[in-house]
């Protein structure tokens, strides 16, 4: 089984970060300027859930209430604009709106605005590191369906964009699998198994265990423990690494290619070496590109993306 996705990922992302002056003060920032060439690898689609809900720019701003963004499709929170007007028929009309829209557009992941009482996911206030009522309404729809998320902030940083994007990759290339043999999922574990390691060790030896057990049966498993284990899989990828753990894999995964591949890459530095994190994220890059010239695995990003143009 080839280690390459080819197709163009599609992601969706807030207008108001794609660089439309959509927020309520009628601000907006394009931070997909940061990836630099990263950014023509992917389609995007910019959704504002506000806007699709008929409020416009400017806009008295609004607030989550009573509950977060589950309460209120349950009915039991609020939304309400600074004048105390009751918005939420609106609100939700916009973030429906919005979702089918990133339904016909087949996205892959959404880039997220935190801090927003309708997009953000872990926070839904930006006043003095409050909290708020997180999730926020849309971003509580996003978390019902399972949409791989990615918080606009991260694509300021090298390293968690370069997390985030190894992790992506990796995602969407599982997803596409049809995992209906032992052979199969043998094959998609020694792919992904490091970087699940790197992620959350506990979580993968468990998983590792499991599949030891189906792999070492004399049974053939049910599609529904496939789909267990395949669906394991994709939740672990998308929970973000901790930095300290990419940098100490980074060398181990580096040696390993180094020994078994015969790649070597100038200005990789031992764990010990102190760097800030865009040097080694530049680290890692350059791994990934003499990897992917001569078609070998990297155990840090084992899934290439070489998109069709």
């Amino acid at each position: 089984m080839e280690n390459l996705l080819k197709r163009k990922l599609h992601l969706g992302i807030a207008a108001c970060q794609f660089g439309a002056k959509v927020r309520y003060n009628g601000k907006g920032i394009d931070l997909t300027q940061c990836l630099g060439r990263d950014r023509g690898q992917f389609i995007w689609t910019p959704v504002c859930p506000e806007i699709m809900s008929g409020m416009g720019v400017p806009r008295p701003s609004i607030k989550l209430s009573g509950g977060n963004g589950f309460d209120f499709w349950a009915g039991k929170a609020n939304i309400k604009n600074k004048e105390g007007e009751n918005r939420n028929e609106m609100v939700k009309k916009g973030a429906i709106a919005c979702f089918e829209t990133l339904e016909r557009a087949n996205i892959d992941a959404y880039v997220f605005m935190e801090g927003s009482p309708s997009c953000g996911v872990y926070r839904t206030s930006l006043k003095n590191q409050r909290l708020g009522n997180p999730p926020g309404v849309f971003g509580a729809l996003l978390l019902e369906k399972g949409i791989f998320l990615i918080s606009s902030i991260d694509l300021q940083s090298p390293i968690r964009w370069w997390d985030w994007k190894r992790r992506l990759v990796a995602f969407v290339w599982i997803k596409e699998q049809n995992v209906d043999s032992k052979e199969v999922l043998k094959d998609i574990w020694d792919k992904v198994k490091y970087v699940l390691y790197e992620l959350h060790e506990e979580e993968a030896q468990t998983l590792r265990d499991r599949i030891r057990i189906i792999l070492n049966s004399s049974d053939q498993p049910s599609k529904e423990i496939y789909d267990f284990i395949k669906t394991s899989i994709l939740n672990l990828l998308r929970k973000p690494a901790e930095l300290e753990n990419i940098k100490k894999c980074l060398w181990a995964n580096y040696v390993d290619l180094k020994q078994k591949e015969n790649i070597e890459v100038k200005e990789i530095f031992e764990p010990h070496i102190l760097r800030n994190m865009t040097h080694i994220a530049q680290e890692l890059l350059g791994i990934e590109i003499e990897a992917r010239k001569k078609n070998m695995l990297f155990r840090s990003s084992p899934i290439n993306y070489k998109p069709d143009r």
